[in-house]
């Protein structure tokens, strides 16, 4: 029988101990793609999801970035079987270890500092470098907590793709509609009709979310540049602005910034209502790791409306 004692075991046990729960952090990864670990076995199956393909379909959620960026997608792999790049709860792949890396927040206290792999012999508090929960998949003796100066391989870093990451994490929605006349009442022919977004975070922004992977972190902020309303009568109207909100005081005052007149009532529509859609433009602005770029969304919302003429309003 082995035996150890003294500081040497408790590396050893620190050693084990995270692989085991980094293993368990990876068994209950979303079914997208990650590493599945048998119970009380150390072998691990490697599965990976296209990148092309989302693993569910949250509602409210970003989805997937319709344009910009640029560089295309890293291919992230342990023994010919594709991995995911980065996750939330193991960090990024380093491809030159085929493990994950993962800052430790907070930082370890000087003690267990010293307990750490890959420490220098003169290291001490304010020193350059990280500490990092690193974990092997397949492997649940390699890993662990670790010093490094540098982070995980920079060169498997790609910004534009944190940058998707980041919008992933996002909430966009469409427009939160105001309308008048509101949907459920009816409106007239020729009066204005004010367009408007219930302003939120979630429908209009700003908005920012960050992702990182090693020493590199993207920061993307999104808010909408432009709202398109398709009125149901062959028009459309281009909104730069969030439009205003009516009120009673304003009485036929056209909108100032957003707004329509119908000229036919709706009855003419085989439905009896003016369906309006409205479609946000969602601009995207990242910048990390030295680079910039700008990623673009799109959302929709809709309503119906009635508008009808003033001789049918007084019948």
């Amino acid at each position: 029988m082995l035996t150890a004692r003294g500081p040497a075991a408790a590396v050893v046990l620190a050693v084990v101990l995270a692989g085991t729960s980094a293993n368990s952090a990876l068994a209950n990864d979303d079914p997208g793609g990650g590493v599945v670990c048998p119970p009380r076995e150390q072998d691990c199956d490697v599965t990976a999801q296209d990148p092309g393909q989302s693993g569910d379909n949250k509602p409210g959620g970003a989805g997937k970035p319709g344009s910009g960026g640029g560089g295309g997608k890293q291919v992230c792999a342990i023994d010919g079987k594709t991995v995911p790049c980065s996750t939330p709860e193991l960090g990024t792949f380093d491809s030159a270890d085929a493990c994950y890396w993962m800052v430790k927040d907070p930082q370890p206290d000087a003690e267990t500092a010293r307990l750490a792999t890959g420490v220098p012999d003169d290291w001490k508090p304010g020193d350059k470098g990280k500490f990092y929960n690193v974990t092997c998949p397949g492997e649940p003796l390699k890993g662990g907590l670790t010093y490094s100066a540098t982070g995980p391989n920079a060169a498997a870093v790609d910004p534009a793709q944190l940058a998707q990451d980041a919008v992933e994490k996002m909430t966009l929605l469409g427009p939160e509609i105001g309308i008048t006349p509101k949907p459920g009442g009816k409106g007239v022919v020729g009066m204005p009709v004010y367009l408007w977004d219930t302003k939120s975070a979630e429908t209009y922004g700003p908005q920012s979310k960050s992702a990182s992977a090693g020493a590199v972190t993207v920061v993307a902020t999104a808010h909408v540049t432009k709202i398109v309303w398709t009125m149901g009568d062959g028009n459309t109207v281009t909104c730069a602005t969030a439009g205003t909100p009516y009120k009673a005081a304003y009485g036929k005052q056209p909108s100032p910034d957003c707004g329509h007149r119908y000229e036919q009532p709706s009855s003419a529509q085989s439905s009896g209502k003016y369906h309006v859609a409205a479609t946000s433009t969602w601009t995207i602005h990242w910048q990390g790791g030295g680079q910039t770029g700008q990623l673009t969304e799109i959302r929709n919302s809709a309503v119906d409306i009635t508008v009808a003429e003033v001789q049918v309003l007084n019948n």
